[in-house]
């Protein structure tokens, strides 16, 4: 017995795939429903202008034929990739790497892919604007940019995008939405936490000068102590990593006024327990340390660490979450910048006390 014509629709409850060997494809659904393939592809992203009864004939037709929508497919019915790129910068560090994580995670339940580019912390003007374009070439739908620098912002303002931005931290020119976490306001837990424990002033490590995070806990930091009347030191500015810590922690160790020490970010307050630990310095009973970003290890650090935590997962979140109502043409996140900040929290453990007032057994 011969199969029946190509053009013959599936017999009910069969996929066409049974007799004919092959996938069944969306002309296939528009044959069997009595529809039009303009208005299977009008189904398949949900245009309102579909009447209910149609939509779900179409439906009961691609369920009967096995029919499979490929992403391609979707692409020439939408004129979308559903390809979304990411810039990200220092990618291997904790927040960064969260923020990623959750994007990819957050794309993939809207059924969208994800394609990453990194850059290092040395990256130029021309290169961020090669980066935006090779993603807007790759047909990007829209792109988000990890942008945690003020030079980054200032080459996203100046590059000419054909495709929606969102950006993280970093303000961009023209109502380009973005997602941020309160530095200035956990700064300021920071020092508050500390200089209400009796210490008389906090000293500051710091992440590098140009980071957005990293001046704004600056500032921060400073307004506070100002605020409190107490005496501002320079602050001493590390790269974010351990070792940067360790090797500032190592001055800092050798001063006898130092009680209090705000880190900018964990690593190098890890470094500094280390560089106090070296000099014999007691913690909290010599020196109190409270670092940012509550990494996971933090609760591990000898003593447990008191930090600020960020929810770098709901960062990366509402960035996809802001780009796809830009994709969609909702108007309303470019116009409120993305809405509010990400609040934090400090987080108190071990690391900090109150100021020991009998002598150190250095």
């Amino acid at each position: 017995m011969s199969p029946p014509p190509a053009d013959s629709p599936a017999p009910k409850g069969r996929s066409r795939r049974n007799f004919a060997g092959a996938r069944p494809v969306m002309d296939d659904v528009a044959r069997m429903a009595g529809v039009s393939k303009q208005t299977v592809s009008r189904v398949l992203n949900d245009h309102p202008a579909v009447r209910e009864e149609t939509r779900q004939a179409v439906r009961d037709a691609m369920r009967v034929l096995g029919y499979r929508p490929s992403a391609s497919a979707r692409s020439l019915a939408s004129g979308r990739t559903r390809m979304v790129g990411v810039i990200s910068f220092d990618a291997a560090r904790y927040g960064p790497a969260s923020i990623l994580t959750a994007i990819n995670t957050a794309a993939q339940k809207a059924g969208y892919l994800l394609s990453s580019i990194a850059l290092d912390d040395t990256a130029d003007h021309a290169t961020v604007a090669e980066a935006v374009q090779r993603l807007s070439t790759e047909g990007a739908d829209g792109v988000i940019a990890l942008a945690p620098q003020h030079r980054v912002g200032q080459a996203l303002a100046e590059t000419r995008l054909g495709t929606p931005l969102v950006v993280m931290e970093n303000e961009v020119r023209g109502g380009t939405p973005l997602a941020t976490a309160d530095s200035r306001g956990g700064a300021h837990q920071a020092t508050e936490h500390l200089l209400k424990l009796g210490h008389a002033t906090v000293w500051h490590i710091a992440g590098p000068a140009g980071w957005t995070s990293a001046d704004q806990r600056v500032a921060s930091w400073q307004d506070t102590l100002k605020a409190a009347g107490a005496e501002i030191h320079p602050p001493l500015v590390g790269d974010w990593s351990a070792e940067s810590g360790y090797a500032l922690g190592r001055e800092l160790a050798r001063r006898t006024d130092v009680t209090a020490v705000f880190a900018s970010n964990d690593q190098m307050a890890l470094g500094l327990l280390h560089a106090l630990h070296e000099a014999g310095r007691r913690i909290p009973d010599d020196i109190s340390v409270v670092g940012y970003d509550d990494i996971p290890e933090a609760a591990h650090f000898l003593p447990p660490l008191t930090t600020v935590r960020t929810d770098f997962a709901e960062i990366g979140t509402r960035l996809l979450r802001l780009l796809l109502d830009r994709i969609d043409g909702r108007a309303e996140a470019a116009e409120t910048g993305g809405g509010p900040m990400i609040p934090v929290e400090l987080v108190v453990r071990r690391s900090s006390g109150a100021p020991d007032q009998t002598p150190s057994r250095r």
